[in-house]
């Protein structure tokens, strides 16, 4: 018998979908690590065009159970779940897959605290829309020889690993928040917890290590 989930409504599974579809989008081989425990479930995935690390969040409609589980903990196939949510409102947690590295280092899951110096909504969105442009003009500007695969790569390190102000969050987690679907509304917050700096919004957080942070917070794998 598969371990059901059951979200607390019809528009958590569809939150759910998107952000398994939009991670599917950069890597039709994603995995996500599943991790449930009460009333949530907390779902982490890794872009690779970004580098950082993507939490999205659902309601469960009560506390997960399964057997003699009461909390869950796996690393599953992104599109063998996604084909598993059910618009009603549940899905099937697909077998186990032998997690990417990244899956066991997880930021912590408490401790953090809030951050100063973190622009508006509308002013990330502008920091983002920015780098794009002057990515896409530089590029442009490139003798054709010269477009290739590593000289691309150094452009956009230079571009997105640029601090969004003193606050050491780099452009490239907003960027990464935008193409996820979280930069909507008006909420974000900046938070930290040792070597982690947090991009949250009411619609999923980013995570990323703080460059020169020593030490490294995980969570138990």
């Amino acid at each position: 018998m598969t371990a059901q989930l059951h979200f607390a409504d019809a528009g958590e599974a569809a939150d759910l979908a998107a952000f398994l579809a939009r991670l599917i989008h950069y890597d039709k081989a994603a995995a996500v690590r599943l991790q449930a425990a009460g009333e949530t479930l907390a779902v982490f995935g890794r872009p690779p065009s970004f580098e950082v690390l993507a939490i999205r969040t659902a309601r469960l409609a009560k506390p997960y159970e399964y057997g003699l589980d009461t909390s869950l903990d796996v690393t599953v196939s992104a599109g063998e779940l996604l084909e598993s949510v059910d618009p009603a409102g549940s899905a099937s947690v697909p077998q186990a897959v032998t997690g990417p590295p990244w899956a066991g280092v997880l930021p912590p899951r408490g401790g953090w605290q809030p951050e100063a110096g973190l622009p508006g909504m509308d002013a990330v969105r502008g920091l983002v829309a920015a780098a794009v442009a002057e990515f896409k003009a530089r590029v442009a500007e490139l003798p054709a020889e010269r477009r290739v695969r590593a000289e691309l790569d150094q452009l956009g390190r230079e571009i997105w690993s640029r601090s969004i102000g003193d606050t050491g969050l780099p452009v490239r987690a907003a960027h990464a928040a935008q193409a996820l679907g979280f930069l909507r509304g008006d909420s974000l917050d900046l938070l930290s917890s040792g070597a982690w700096l947090r991009l949250r919004t009411p619609y999923g957080s980013v995570a990323v290590r703080r460059a020169g942070v020593g030490g490294l917070s995980v969570s138990p794998v």
